[in-house]
């Protein structure tokens, strides 16, 4: 076997030798450029290549390959010899071609590579598929005409298609020539007779060019052929409306809901659309006729029962605005605006907090990188007194927002006082208030709920009278405001103002809280009004607010702390 193949070596002369290690040295680099342009590697990729290259200096496929990287590395300028080299080397390969295309593209010279697919696209039936990126070169150069002869010459291959028919009306539009433009979106329709969608393209270029007669006339002839085509019908409802042909109109677009194939989605935008208009007793006929057509054909829509409760909204009827919304979101979650409807609309005195915390939840998992959903989910549990969940998103609300909405911050500070003061970390408690104080001086909520915290702690008590007064010379009338600012001046031993102040919390009050009565019945004995002091306690005994030192203070006559 050895002699075999020391005879074999023999037969090869010196140059054949030699042209067998040039190829064997020229693949072995090839393949390691190879190997590390696959791995991101452009570098290491490049040195091999071009130590192929040495070997190799004609071969195309190793010019390309250079060019590759090159490119991937963001260097144009110097990939362009390389293409060209490929191309020059081997004009019958089109990516060769196409590389020295793509190239001149980047190098913001689009007549350049338009001569190079020009050049593979005119010859016969090849290459045909790169005619549409050939027309969009020459029209985004401006070089109308010769987009449209390569248009023309996609089409003689392909035959009408949507996407050069589009392309030329564009040109024509812009070459302002409006009746070819018209010409081609017909040629389409009778090419691809009954597809609503080109009628509706050739639609909107007749009503934005002042042919709505025309386009009205389009769509007639359409339905005569293809009545059940709900799209038609509600572009024959616009075009019918604007001429004030109102009857034709709403037969139109009721025809059109009546089909259960119109995408629900525009029903919802006409429907809303109906909502905007003057208020008549006609509009909400047809309103209440869309709406059952809506919900038979639709039950199970998001934006069906959106739109529904945008209307309920509008008319005043805000319970059954929110019903609606919830039963959007329980559908399609992802709507920040519902969300946010129905928790700031679910706020007040009989809120049901673990109803409203559904939303707040929802609103921070599908909105999670929106501060205003953490805010809310924060102030809710804060109502609930889960004052530590409170603080965690009030937190993160006042990270997400970075300080980018002022009173976002202010309102997060207030909020993470009352959930500090809850959790006896008083001095926190107070530090927020402060900081939301200083964000917003006059905000009321903060004010009186700073006031009062303090009165409790008997601290800072001319702060808190300054603060408590300031907010009553505001609202005069707010029995919560009036009570914070007599437990002020009751903690301060001015029992006589307490009274004074006290006495207008109730008269603005229908069903006074616990804690008013109470404090009522504890100002009255400090003035020495004990039977009187009695008969308030025993009116608040059974309000799950009154403090634990009421039984006592009822059992023995007197006032506890």
């Amino acid at each position: 076997m050895a002699s075999s193949l020391g005879y074999s070596q023999e037969k090869l002369s010196k140059k054949e030798r030699k042209a067998q290690e040039t190829e064997a040295k020229t693949t072995r680099y090839y393949i390691e450029g190879e190997k590390y342009l696959v791995l991101g590697e452009l570098d290491k990729a490049y040195f091999y290549l071009q130590k192929s290259l040495e070997f190799s200096p004609e071969e195309p496929a190793i010019h390309y390959k250079i060019a590759e990287v090159l490119l991937r590395g963001n260097k144009p300028e110097k990939a362009l010899p390389y293409a060209e080299t490929a191309a020059d080397l081997d004009i019958e390969n089109k990516y060769y071609a196409l590389m020295v295309a793509e190239i001149y593209t980047n190098l913001k010279q689009p007549l350049k590579a338009a001569e190079i697919l020009d050049r593979l696209t005119a010859d016969g039936e090849h290459n045909q598929q790169y005619n549409l990126d050939l027309a969009s070169i020459y029209l985004s150069a401006g070089e109308f005409d010769k987009a449209l002869v390569v248009l023309d010459r996609a089409e003689e291959y392909y035959g009408v298609m949507e996407p050069v028919t589009t392309q030329k009306q564009r040109i024509y539009l812009r070459k302002n020539n409006l009746d070819k433009a018209i010409e081609e979106g017909e040629r389409l329709i009778e090419a691809k007779s009954g597809n609503p969608d080109y009628v509706l393209n050739l639609v909107e270029i007749l009503y934005n060019n002042n042919r709505s007669d025309q386009a009205l006339d389009l769509v007639k002839g359409e339905l005569a052929k293809f009545p059940n085509q709900p799209e038609l019908h509600m572009a024959a409802y616009t075009l019918q409306k604007e001429k004030g042909q109102i009857e034709a109109s709403e037969k139109s677009i009721i025809t059109a809901f009546s089909n259960p194939d119109l995408d629900p989605q525009v029903e919802s935008k006409a429907y809303e659309s109906l909502i905007n208009e003057m208020q008549t007793s006609e509009r909400d006929s047809l309103l209440n006729t869309l709406e059952v057509l809506m919900l038979q054909n639709h039950p199970n829509d998001a934006s069906v029962f959106a739109a529904i409760g945008k209307r309920r909204m509008k008319e005043g009827k805000k319970e059954e605005g929110i019903e609606h919304f919830k039963a959007s979101l329980q559908i399609d979650p992802k709507n920040a605006e519902l969300l946010e409807q129905v928790i700031t609309n679910s706020f007040g005195e009989n809120a049901d907090f673990a109803e409203v915390e559904k939303f707040t939840i929802m609103g921070v998992d599908e909105f999670p990188e929106r501060p205003e959903f953490w805010f809310y989910d924060g102030v809710i549990k804060n109502a609930m007194k889960k004052d530590s969940s409170a603080i965690s998103s009030l937190e993160k609300s006042m990270e997400i927002n970075a300080g980018k909405n002022i009173g976002l911050d202010q309102a997060s500070y207030g909020a993470l006082g009352n959930a500090y003061y809850n959790l006896g970390e008083k001095d926190k408690a107070f530090e927020n208030f402060d900081m939301a104080i200083k964000l917003n001086p006059n905000d009321e909520q903060v004010l009186n709920n700073y006031a009062y915290f303090l009165s409790l702690e008997k601290r800072d008590l001319d702060k808190a009278k300054s603060m408590s007064e300031k907010v009553v010379k505001r609202f005069p009338n707010n029995g919560t405001f009036l009570d914070t600012h007599a437990w002020v001046l009751f903690q301060s031993g001015d029992y006589e103002g307490a009274k004074k102040y006290m006495d207008l919390a109730l008269e603005n009050e229908t069903e006074p809280s616990g804690v008013m009565l109470e404090h009522y019945g504890d100002i009255l004995y400090h003035l020495g009004k004990k039977s009187e002091a009695i008969s308030y306690w025993k009116k608040a005994e059974n309000s799950p607010e009154a403090s634990d030192k009421l039984p006592q203070k009822i059992k023995e006559g007197k006032y506890h702390e």
